[in-house]
């Protein structure tokens, strides 16, 4: 082939071909792992990396209760379970929290009519009627293809599907899955396990260390004199 003018064409140099080529290969590598990433988005790597929505609605990051250990509980508002648990529940939270620990509330309707209400009738009624003073979220699902993806992170940990309303689970303070609790298990139980771990915690805090020093078997401070 000639170019105008008569003149014959030029063919492109090996270093220009070479560089096309890594060029496009470049671009090729790219565009993959940015179809990659979106249809195989990253997972969060632990429950405090979630975010959810609070009673109102309102996007909430769970980041904000990390180095915390939580006792997260599907509850129900109309369970035979109700009563028992909610004052259970509020009277951990006041012993042990919210310094190292919170009771976290996600209602869910999925076990027939336990729990009809709004999210934010929810809320009121606990507050209202037993007198709770730990975070509710948005009523949620946890079982089947539309369970939360924070909740399902908890079910999935321990290889358990909760068969019903306030199962229990404790979270510590890195967002991992130490423990469960069915509905019928004791609450002094869960009071044991909590307590050791706030208690754990409590041990590498510098504010607590001089009130805790036995019970942790940590030497006292030497006072310069």
């Amino acid at each position: 082939m000639e170019a105008l003018g008569g003149y014959p064409a030029k063919s492109s140099s090996p270093k220009a071909r070479t560089l096309r080529v890594v060029v496009s290969m470049t671009v090729g590598v790219g565009c993959l792992l940015l179809l990659q990433t979106q249809l195989n988005p990253r997972k969060p790597a632990d429950f405090y990396a979630f975010a959810v929505r609070d009673a109102k609605g309102r996007p909430v990051s769970l980041e904000k209760y990390r180095g915390k250990a939580s006792l997260v509980v599907n509850v129900a508002s109309r369970s035979e379970q109700t009563e028992a648990n909610y004052v259970s529940l509020q009277e951990l939270h006041r012993q042990l929290g919210p310094s190292h620990f919170n009771v976290l509330a996600f209602p869910c309707g999925q076990f027939g009519d336990t729990e009809t209400g709004t999210s934010r009738d929810i809320e009121a009624f606990a507050r209202s009627t037993y007198g709770v003073t730990f975070p509710f979220f948005s009523r949620i699902k946890i079982m089947g293809s539309e369970a939360d993806p924070a909740f399902k992170f908890l079910t999935d940990s321990v290889q358990k599907t909760p068969k019903w309303n306030f199962w229990k689970f404790l979270v510590n303070p890195e967002g991992r899955v130490v423990r469960f609790w069915r509905t019928d298990e004791p609450v002094d139980s869960v009071r044991q396990e909590v307590t050791a771990l706030t208690v754990a915690m409590s041990c590498h805090s510098n504010a607590c260390r001089e009130n805790i020093t036995q019970q942790c078997q940590l030497p006292a401070p030497k006072v310069r004199r």
